[in-house]
């Protein structure tokens, strides 16, 4: 058995800061001021590379902790965990909570149900964490999917209820994403100008590199576990979030099978791709995409980001071949 989680790679040539000219002697001494932690199920680590005070790291940490519990499905002070086992009943969310299902119901009718947050009943099934995963019986999953329907979601200001008393909301292909659209407006907030958030998988900087060159971002080689690029991205005050199915996975009877589920079906999608990455200003758009291209599939995937404004794809096929959107 094997589980993995995605290594976003973060290139020397990004990392290689202390020779940058212009840089002042406070500014080189604060430059690897950050906060790792273990977060949403991932290790996480946020990098500001100008001149900051700890104070903002202390903002940050409970920045970044507050969310870990108010989206978990399964910690019980949770809204989600709430409202999963109100059975049926209207309960009260934060704002933020409740901003966040208001997005994921917009891109399940984006993706008529490809992409679908009520999935929470089928997730729960899987465990990716597990010492010894199993697959879920044929059985279990079935009466799962049937309780999968993004449509039964009521969403009046922060009542939510569900019609199926049954039904669950899993946020979790959209949060991580959402939560670093909310460091980067904090520490913006604070007057960092050059810093880089990296979710596991999400990654977002704000400016650019201290010498105002632009941020080459790795993404990383399907499987490889060294951490090998295939390809890279350049960045300024954007977005880059991965979903691939070397993230997390397990192997079974010599078939593999990984985190990324199929709503209409309760097992992890079948196609060929390895992954997708979507590059944009929105971490919460990016990360929402990425799944959903990924759910779409390599054809239906691509048109869809062809069809947008401001929104920029690479997909990587089960061949190993890359695939860029037409405007990068």
């Amino acid at each position: 058995m094997k589980c993995k989680k995605l290594l976003t790679l973060i290139t020397a040539a990004t990392l290689c800061l202390s020779g940058c000219s212009g840089i002042s002697r406070h500014a080189q001494a604060n430059q690897d001021l950050s906060y790792t932690d273990m977060l949403f199920d991932t290790v996480i680590k946020i990098q500001i590379l100008d001149s900051a005070d700890q104070n903002i790291l202390n903002g940050l940490k409970k920045l970044c902790q507050k969310y870990d519990t108010m989206f978990s499905t399964t910690n019980e002070d949770s809204d989600l965990y709430k409202l999963n086992h109100a059975g049926g009943a209207p309960v009260t969310v934060s704002d933020e909570t409740a901003d966040l299902i208001h997005e994921g119901i917009h891109y399940s009718e984006l993706s008529n149900g490809a992409f679908d947050i009520t999935i929470e009943p089928v997730s729960s099934l899987w465990d990716f964490k597990s010492e010894s995963p199993e697959v879920p019986s044929s059985e279990a999953i079935a009466e799962a999917v049937s309780h999968v329907d993004y449509t039964g979601i009521s969403l009046d200001g922060n009542t939510v209820s569900l019609a199926d008393p049954n039904a669950g909301i899993d946020l979790g292909a959209i949060a991580k994403g959402y939560i670093a659209d909310q460091v980067k407006t904090y520490l913006k907030s604070q007057g960092v100008r050059h810093a880089i958030i990296n979710l596991g998988g999400n990654v977002d900087v704000i400016g650019t590199k201290l010498d105002g060159s632009k941020y080459n971002i790795g993404i990383q080689k399907p499987f490889d576990e060294t951490g090998e690029a295939i390809t890279s991205v350049k960045l300024k005050d954007q977005t880059v979030v991965t979903s691939g199915i070397y993230e997390r996975y397990f192997k079974k009877d010599g078939k593999l099978y990984h985190h990324i589920l199929d709503p209409k079906t309760g097992y992890p999608c079948d196609n060929n791709l390895y992954s997708v990455s979507i590059i944009t200003d929105s971490s919460t758009e990016a990360d929402a995409l990425s799944t959903t291209c990924f759910l779409l599939g390599y054809e239906k995937g691509m048109k869809l980001i062809n069809e947008m404004n401001g929104v920029e794809a690479i997909f990587i096929t089960d061949d190993e071949e890359v695939h860029r959107s037409k405007g990068i």
